[in-house]
């Protein structure tokens, strides 16, 4: 869509510019807020949120949810890398932070992590606030949880990622520098994604179904059905490289995946 110059866009909790071109979407979104928790768009770039725990408390100050910063980047990003860019220089800008729950009574705010795939190139990026680091994916499964995932390979970063570490006094600047081990809170472990070992031993035969078995797998813990939490959507998307092909997304139609 077109857009006319000075335009704003309402985001769930604030307004922010509109850009003079818009892509076709299509997303998963809890119905009270604007943006979405996964959803891809008309260039075949596709993109989900997590939220994750780090030792540093997201901001309740109202900005752009996670949720939205997801729908921004496919709205405005024709590559998976541009989606990427379009996400952090909004979080400079704006910065991130809000009530996650649709009942304003109870707060909880949230950093987050973004699974960002085209049909060519794959990025995980994981945020603090306005800083970030992101790992281009080249090879195996990748998985992202409530729990940081980077390490030591980082492709991209916010360029005062390391100043701000040392400034909080969690890096010394002197050992190697893993994002995780910086930011993660002291209790944390990082090995926790549930998928991540049922996708490693089917990683030369992953088909649609094969997806959609994990992402119903309650055994597990991918899919969860307790009295607290409910998984209450899921998405697979198949991406081919072959330009001719169209992208296809399979959306779940109930509240609970496994049904």
């Amino acid at each position: 869509m077109h857009w006319d110059l000075g335009e704003l866009l309402n985001c769930t909790y604030i307004s922010i510019d509109q850009v003079p071109r818009t892509h076709a979407i299509v997303i998963s979104r809890p119905a009270w807020l604007w943006g979405a928790e996964m959803g891809a768009n008309e260039h075949g770039v596709c993109i989900a949120n997590e939220a994750i725990n780090t030792r540093e408390a997201a901001a309740e100050t109202e900005a752009l949810l996670g949720m939205d910063l997801v729908r921004l980047g496919l709205e405005r990003g024709t590559t998976a890398k541009e989606a990427l860019d379009v996400i952090v220089s909004l979080l400079e800008e704006h910065g991130q932070g809000g009530n996650y729950y649709e009942d304003a009574n109870s707060c909880h705010s949230f950093q987050s992590a973004y699974l960002i795939v085209d049909r060519e190139e794959a990025w995980v990026l994981e945020t603090i606030g306005k800083y970030w680091a992101a790992e281009k994916i080249t090879e195996g499964v990748k998985c992202v949880c409530s729990h940081l995932s980077l390490t030591t390979k980082i492709d991209a970063e916010h360029p005062e990622l390391r100043n701000y570490a040392q400034s909080q006094g969690w890096w010394t600047g002197e050992d190697e520098f893993n994002f995780s081990e910086v930011f993660s809170p002291a209790d944390d472990h990082l090995d926790c994604c549930a998928g991540k070992d049922s996708l490693e031993k089917q990683e030369e035969s992953i088909t649609v179904q094969t997806m959609i078995d994990i992402l119903r797998d309650k055994a597990s813990g991918v899919c969860i059905d307790s009295e607290s939490f409910l998984t209450t959507a899921s998405t697979v998307s198949v991406l081919p490289q072959n330009r001719s092909l169209p992208c296809i997304h399979y959306f779940t139609g109930t509240p609970d995946p496994s049904r």
